[in-house]
This record gives C-alpha cells, structure tokens and sequence, in this order.
C-alpha cells in the first residue's frame, strides 16, 4: 500500500485537503515501525510532530518516578494525538507506548500548523477532535471514580470505538484482553469476567484474540 493509500485510511482529516495541500502534507510525513512495547514518544520531550497510528494500538500514559503508573487513554489504528501540545509549543506530559506491533505516523509541527493556517476544513476537523477529546477526558474522570469494574471496561471499549476520535473503524477491534485491562486498569482476570458479563448482556462477542462490539450504545450507558 502507497503512503497516500494509507494516510487516505488512517487519517480522516486527509480527503479534507485540497491536492497541493495533500502533496505537502505526503512529502513530509513519515512513519515508523515499532515493536510491542516500544517507547513512542516520551513524557518531558519538545514535541515536534502530530502522530498518528496507521495500525496497531497504542496506550497514552503517565508514571511517576517509583514506578507508578496510570493509563490516560488506549489510540486504536486512525487515532491521530498530541495536537494539543503543538497548539501550545510545549513538552509532552504522557508517556506513548505501543501495546502491539504498530505503524506510526509523524507529521511535523511545520507542516501541522502549515495546515492550521490554510485549510479551513482541516481547523474544523481539528476543533471536532479537541472538543471530542475534552468530552472524553471528563467522562473518564467520572467513571474511573464511580463506576464499578464491568462500566469501566465497557466504557473503556466504547472509547476505542469513538467515531469522531477513530473514524472509519468496523465493529470488531484486534484487541486481547491483556491490553483492555492495561486500558482499563484492572487486573486480566478481572477483565475477563467483565468481558463475559458484556458478552451475556449481548453488547459484544469474545473473539480470539479480539472484540465485537454489538451495541456501541450500549456500553456507554453500561451501569447507569
């Protein structure tokens, strides 16, 4: 698959560009290949690019210096993160690590903020995607402090399958039920008995190595 083939599948901002503006934006992006938990991008580090996930999944995070982690977010292949710290040209405050072997994007900040001043629709797309994500953000905060272990793996499911943050994407996700309770922050056997809660309430189906999600709805509103 060309570059353009795949950016036209991986990122849903792409076709909103004019042909020149594409032209620029395929000259200057680059990918890389990086093997199950591989380092990203590193909390501390001057960001310079916008990153996208052609494939795999990655898991945004944060740790502290003994060793304490949290996990913030879990990006699935067509996610595109870190825009918000080259709208404020600052060092990234997260950790990027690849749960699976993933193909990563990099879009340079010259060419992002390039693109901030001469497309209009790409700065539509882009406030969609900032506001989408605050939304996001706030909902985790609220689940991860009231909501019981089986809503917060179904919330954390229904998050990978945002249509406006991950666009594009079908109904089935290559996911293990190892890197759902990275996401989700509960143990695998926990995870596994929240799955299997799931699945009897008909709103997905445990597959090898995957899930498939029968009702988006309804594990967004899982437990209230």
């Amino acid at each position: 698959m060309d570059q353009k083939s795949s950016l036209q599948e991986s990122a849903a901002w792409f076709d909103l560009l004019s042909a020149d503006q594409q032209q620029r934006v395929q000259q200057n992006v680059s990918v890389t290949q990086y093997p199950a938990g591989a380092m990203i991008e590193r909390k501390g580090e001057q960001a310079y690019a916008w990153i996208g996930v052609l494939s795999g999944l990655v898991k945004v995070s944060v740790g502290t210096s003994d060793g304490k982690l949290a996990s913030l977010t879990g990006v699935p292949s067509g996610g595109w993160i870190g825009e918000g710290s080259l709208l404020k040209d600052e060092r990234r405050k997260y950790d990027v690590v690849a749960l699976r072997e993933c193909a990563i994007a990099r879009l340079p900040a010259a060419s992002f903020n390039w693109l901030l001043d001469n497309s209009i629709p790409f700065n539509r797309y882009l406030l969609h995607q900032l506001n989408e994500r605050v939304a996001q953000f706030i909902g985790k905060a609220e689940y991860d402090r009231l909501l019981a272990p089986d809503a917060r793996v179904a919330r954390c499911l229904a998050e990978l399958f945002n249509p406006l943050l991950y666009p594009g994407k079908s109904m089935r996700l290559d996911i293990t039920q190892e890197e759902i309770g990275y996401l989700a922050r509960i143990s695998r056997q926990r995870t596994n008995q929240a799955l299997r809660a799931l699945e009897q309430a008909q709103l997905l189906k445990i597959e090898y190595g995957a899930v498939q999600v029968l009702s988006l709805d309804g594990l967004k509103h899982y437990g209230v």
